[in-house]
């Protein structure tokens, strides 16, 4: 019986090479699990494949958001568990490829979200605006010190979804966190990393190449489909420094810089959180038979489960 493969791990480590490699192995078809790859039109930023380097291969939960919509983990996990379980009706390998952590957890571990409130959350949403993120911040580590530690204080929309989580259950945030058990459809989880300082170079490669390449006229195009008002799309990293270029906060250098340092610790979060996870395969990115070691973790995965 086939199972789906998840490809997780950090920023730039080679998830999206390997994952179609093991599609092209095992009959498969891919299913993002990047968030900021929802979206349309956000293609030099997030590194997405263009479809001319997609092999032919069927890719799923691409671009199906605007910019001004709203990403939401609890809209993706229906989604893509109906494109997974569509993919196995059909016989074939879903590949699961990306690294939006709380998206991973979601989908595998048929994550079931609080209820919300949406005067509750009109009321923080309200502060975030008004006061600002350090503001948001501040409520949080009072109401929850371990949530507020391990939020970024700059992600002002996770910080308000988890004081309304606080405020209507009366229990930490981490409270409503699956439990880790065995991966829904028994996936396989592959997790891709690098030395770091070898990834802190390809990062920077990768950086320099989004600029050089049109990121700023991308983000120029995007403001006129509404980039500004949506309030994922404009934060993801590379967009909102870009914006903040364009709105002479600081020069184009520093918007690059800024854009370096977020990944840097966009990257840290990831592998933080992923190597976490006991299920997880690990495989070397840099790895000459990269799809070789890939195979023969799920086969070892898969003899220790029979």
């Amino acid at each position: 019986m086939r199972v789906p493969i998840a490809v997780v791990g950090p920023t730039a480590t080679g998830k999206s090479d390997l994952g179609l490699d093991l599609a092209a192995r095992l009959d498969g078809e891919i299913v993002n699990i990047d968030a900021m790859q929802l979206y349309r039109g956000m293609d030099i930023g997030t590194a997405k494949l263009p479809v001319a380097e997609r092999r032919g291969i069927p890719h799923h939960q691409l671009d199906v958001l605007e910019v001004t919509e709203t990403a939401s983990v609890a809209t993706y996990q229906r989604a893509a568990a109906a494109d997974v379980e569509d993919i196995l009706a059909r016989g074939r390998t879903p590949i699961i490829v990306g690294g939006s952590m709380m998206y991973v957890q979601a989908l595998l571990d048929e994550w079931e979200f609080p209820a919300t409130d949406p005067v509750v959350r009109a009321r923080w949403e309200q502060v975030l605006a008004e006061q600002g993120v350090a503001a948001v911040h501040a409520a949080l580590r009072a109401a929850d010190p371990v949530a507020a530690s391990t939020i970024l204080p700059t992600d002002g929309r996770r910080m308000v979804r988890a004081l309304e989580v606080v405020e209507l259950t009366g229990q930490p945030f981490a409270a409503s966190a699956p439990t880790i058990g065995a991966p829904r459809w028994d996936t396989v989880i592959l997790g891709v990393d690098r030395d770091t300082a070898e990834l802190d170079e390809r990062i920077e490669r990768r950086t320099a190449l989004m600029f050089d390449t049109g990121l700023v006229d991308e983000v120029r195009g995007l403001i006129e489909h509404g980039l500004r008002e949506g309030v994922t799309a404009r934060r993801a990293i590379g967009y909102a420094q870009v914006l903040a270029y364009l709105d002479d906060e600081y020069d184009l250098n520093h918007a690059r810089e800024r854009t370096l340092i977020g990944t840097r610790r966009y990257v840290r979060r990831q592998r933080s959180w992923f190597r976490r996870d006991p299920r997880v395969r690990w495989v070397d990115g840099a790895d000459p038979d990269l799809l070789g070691a890939a195979m023969r973790q799920i086969d070892n995965t898969e003899r220790n489960s029979l």
